[in-house]
């Protein structure tokens, strides 16, 4: 994965993140349409659109998790990097 990839994480974890909100609203909506108390709605809109919102993203989904993987893969380099330094390895210095 690429710099470029790990760059788009904000962007997508934002969209995943608006489009989950999205999802429940519009479950809520549908369901207060029928007659249903809003915040009951609202509630059964979490309960439903979380593991709908699972299948129904799943390739944005995937675009976050790999984006957080590799951000978590830099960061553990980083901080192995970090340590080595700090006990006075030669791997850990820079060239």
């Amino acid at each position: 994965m690429s710099d470029e990839k790990a760059g788009t994480l904000p962007r997508d974890l934002t969209l995943y993140l608006l489009a989950r909100f999205v999802l429940v609203g519009v479950i809520g909506w549908a369901l207060s349409l029928v007659g249903v108390p809003l915040l009951v709605a609202l509630l059964i809109g979490l309960v439903v659109g979380l593991p709908l919102g699972l299948l129904l993203f799943r390739p944005l989904n995937a675009r976050v998790t790999a984006g957080l993987a590799k951000r978590n893969e830099n960061s553990a380099r980083a901080r192995a990097q970090l340590r080595a330094q700090l006990r006075g390895d030669a791997a850990g210095q820079p060239e």
